[in-house]
């Protein structure tokens, strides 16, 4: 029985992702900063874990035992204008989205390097790809974030190690609900990612968990993977346009 240690599982895509890894058979290892969060879910284990903090990670690491497949879930947001986002608040959102994700995946490398085979993946963000208004703090981590795993998918392929990066579109996960929002006074930026966004196309947290999963079970994955038809359109847009153009804002 193939084991998956998820991070980020009290809510939204990885509870969701758990219990779908469950379904499917897997011993499900699901992780939280509150792992009371977790008791309602059928699964192996339920285990502290905050990203941020390397001991917090190297205990459950430890207590998890063997781990086939990482879900690398665990993140946070803001909406704002470049001018208007604190330096101290992009760097919170470094710190559990991009540093936090890396710090899992070093962790559990070690014991994948020695069986020599193993699957990271890594819940980036159609943002990952492309830029919103008021979304740059957030989509700048996962853009690093996608440098980082690309390194990885290089240097550890060699060792049967496969990692992807998911990237789904809008999610109605609820983290745009109500999100925390920073704006300047007699805000000359008014449009934000969260007041644009086309919610009646987004993807349940259900079909994401089922798209994570189905990528576990590929033999042999790709570095990046679109979820939804909104975000593949948009990236394959994205990819077909030239960089050697004018910026035109709004265009």
């Amino acid at each position: 029985m193939p084991s998956v240690l998820i991070t980020g599982a009290s809510k939204g895509i990885g509870r969701a992702t758990a219990a779908e890894f469950a379904a499917r058979g897997y011993r499900v290892i699901a992780t939280a900063r509150d792992p009371r969060t977790l008791d309602d879910l059928d699964v192996a284990e339920r285990l502290r874990l905050d990203v941020t903090d390397q001991g917090s990670v190297d205990a459950a690491v430890a207590a998890a035992g063997e781990v086939d497949v990482l879900v690398s879930n665990a993140g946070v947001i803001f909406l704002g204008a470049v001018e208007a986002s604190p330096v101290a608040e992009i760097e919170r959102l470094y710190a559990q989205n991009t540093a936090g994700a890396i710090r899992v995946a070093q962790a559990v490398l070690p014991q994948m390097r020695e069986r020599k085979s193993g699957r990271l993946l890594f819940v980036s963000s159609l943002v990952g790809r492309i830029v919103l208004s008021g979304n740059a703090a957030y989509a700048a981590t996962k853009w690093a974030l996608e440098a980082l795993a690309e390194a990885l998918a290089i240097e550890t392929g060699p060792f049967g190690i496969h990692t992807t990066l998911l990237e789904p579109g809008s999610v109605s996960s609820g983290a745009l609900d109500a999100p925390l929002t920073y704006r300047l006074p007699d805000d000359p930026y008014p449009a934000l990612a969260a007041d644009s966004l086309d919610r009646s196309s987004a993807l349940s947290v259900e079909e994401v968990a089922r798209a994570i999963a189905d990528a576990a079970a590929l033999d042999e994955p790709p570095l990046r993977l679109p979820i939804g038809e909104a975000a593949t359109a948009l990236l394959a847009a994205r990819k077909a346009a030239p960089d050697d153009v004018p910026f035109v804002p709004g265009a």
